[in-house]
């Protein structure tokens, strides 16, 4: 094991310093590594900033009880190096979180990676000087940080919504964010524990902890739809074939519709009578994954009544499993369309209800009203008393990790500011009016929601890298994505969106969790395979779109 920057020590000099590299980088998850690695093995000279104490990204940051990838651990990976992939051995299709930020510890220990990143750091501004035609990125350490090139890889649900409540902080006991659960966990056992939020996140905590708190309630406004975890471990045959198969799964999943290795049939959902297209349904509901929502039936994303058919068929599953009446209708959706959410994978989630020492408030018939001393006060009056409350509030997606930093550019505008008046990007790889700025899991590109991350985000990476490549080849300085470009992209990304079901829906994909954020789809819905396409004619004109001065 490398034993560069064992401790997550920092790199660069003391306060008031100022270091000059070719290119900054935010973040230490899987864009960050890999966007650190390409930069250095081109010869430049790159600094990481993470604000953990290690790599990981969201693998560093959400440790909560339940804590699993769903995507499957064959694509969730590295695809630069056959010889990472033959060197790890994953023990299950959908990896528990310890397991996968050992992965990504395996990586930055096999490419040395540590020495590269200041630890314990956090960019507090960044202002791009039209004088020098640089970036000056302060940190909270009071270092200054010169570069030509500033590339985000801070994540797309990093920003944790924590302080979710009036009164929080008069809460007698315990409280936790799951994006900032304790290393050394936390004591359940005896405990009234209430969680707040039935995402992806908050189901994978119910299920997990029904059982070991003395008592749970949880705080419920929208039900979900769910799909069955098909879980399986691996044995060394199972492994040998996946890593057999590394060549050409790393092809297939760039083309797909969601960067998985499953995609919509051909075969249209008009096209197949009542009985077909049941057991179509019935055999990807099986597979247990995602494909369900991402490789069945492309229709119910835009036709109402495709939709209507899959929801109903997910509801009748549920339905299955939950015999009580009253507690199926507070646990089943009615008023959204399957796939219009993110959809969950889940582990008896739904049996966690019918213990007796788990309670279900419904926060749609008495909302959360505010946190008391002794608990959650609800409209109706009743206090739920609790030793330990857990928001699975969720995040500010997309936006929200650069508008917590001051990034200013041309002029002095504020990225904070244009963001709260209008989402734009272009392509979601840089902004008009902040020069050699580039960002990855940022709005309008699939990496914003809609894609197996470890796809999209090294498909963004080496995108930046090949452009900055090129400017650096043709002697650019500055490369900047014009007005009538960036217009162009987000009509389109719109005209897309708006063709579909997500964006008639409220959730987090449309930035709705927060108030006063403006609504857009947050991620572009056109296709994994398409927009890498669209990249990638962009870079074969020469970055068409964009302005390059010397």
């Amino acid at each position: 094991m490398a034993e560069a920057n064992p401790t997550g020590a920092r790199r660069t000099g003391g306060p008031g310093t100022t270091e000059a590299f070719d290119a900054v980088v935010i973040g230490a998850g899987v864009a960050g590594m890999y966007q650190v690695y390409r930069l250095r093995e081109k010869g430049f000279r790159v600094r990481g900033i993470e604000a953990g104490s290690g790599v990981g990204g969201t693998w560093y940051w959400n440790r909560y009880p339940g804590a699993r990838v769903d995507s499957q651990a064959y694509i969730y990976q590295y695809w630069f190096s056959e010889e990472l992939n033959k060197a790890w051995n994953w023990s299950e299709r959908f990896p528990a979180q310890p397991e996968t930020e050992a992965y990504l510890n395996f990586v930055a220990d096999h490419c040395d990676l540590r020495k590269d990143f200041d630890f314990n750091t956090r960019v507090t501004s960044a202002r791009f000087d039209e004088s020098t035609r640089r970036w000056r990125i302060e940190t909270d350490t009071g270092e200054t940080l010169d570069t030509k090139y500033f590339i985000t890889c801070a994540g797309m649900l990093s920003a944790p919504l924590s302080a979710a409540f009036a009164g929080q902080d008069s809460f007698e006991g315990q409280v936790f964010h799951t994006a900032r659960w304790p290393k050394e966990g936390v004591a359940l056992a005896g405990k009234r524990v209430g969680v707040v939020g039935t995402g992806a996140t908050g189901i994978q905590v119910i299920q997990t902890i029904a059982g070991q708190a003395g008592h749970l309630k949880v705080f419920m406004r929208t039900p979900q739809y769910i799909i069955p975890m098909r879980n399986p471990k691996y044995d060394d045959a199972d492994r040998e074939a996946h890593k057999a198969g590394f060549q050409a799964m790393r092809q297939r999943v760039q083309r797909t519709f969601a960067g998985f290795d499953y995609d919509f049939p051909e075969r249209s959902f008009h096209d197949m009578t009542v009985q077909e297209r049941r057991a179509v349904m019935e055999e990807i509901w099986a597979d247990g994954s995602l494909s369900f929502w991402l490789a069945s039936f492309a229709e119910m994303f835009v036709d109402p009544a495709v939709n209507e058919e899959v929801s109903e068929f997910v509801r009748e599953k549920m339905r299955e499993r939950i015999k009580d009446p009253e507690l199926a209708a507070k646990l089943i959706p009615t008023t959204y369309g399957f796939g219009t959410h993110r959809v969950p994978l889940e582990t008896r989630y739904l049996e966690a209800f019918l213990r007796p020492d788990v309670e279900l408030v419904d926060v749609r018939e008495a909302p959360i009203e505010c946190i008391v001393p002794k608990g959650v006060m609800t409209a109706d009056g009743t206090v739920h008393e609790l030793d330990i409350l857990i928001l699975a509030t969720g995040f500010d997606a997309g936006t929200g990790a650069l508008t917590r930093i001051d990034i200013r550019g041309r002029g002095g505008r504020s990225l904070k500011d244009d963001w709260n008046a209008d989402i734009r990007t272009t392509m979601g790889l840089m902004v008009h009016g902040y020069p050699n700025l580039f960002t990855t899991a940022a709005p309008l590109a699939p990496s914003a929601a809609l894609c197996n991350m470890t796809t999209c985000l090294q498909q963004q990476v080496d995108w930046i890298t090949d452009c900055i490549l090129y400017m650096e080849s043709q002697g650019h300085r500055v490369i900047e994505p014009t007005k009538a470009f960036e217009d162009s992209w987000v009509a389109h990304h719109d005209a897309v969106a708006d063709a579909t079901l997500v964006t008639k829906t409220d959730s987090w994909y449309m930035g709705s969790n927060v108030a006063g954020k403006p609504r857009r789809l947050l991620s572009y819905i056109g296709g994994v395979g398409g927009y890498r396409q669209k990249c990638e004619d962009v870079a074969a004109r020469h970055y068409e779109g964009f302005s390059l001065a010397r």
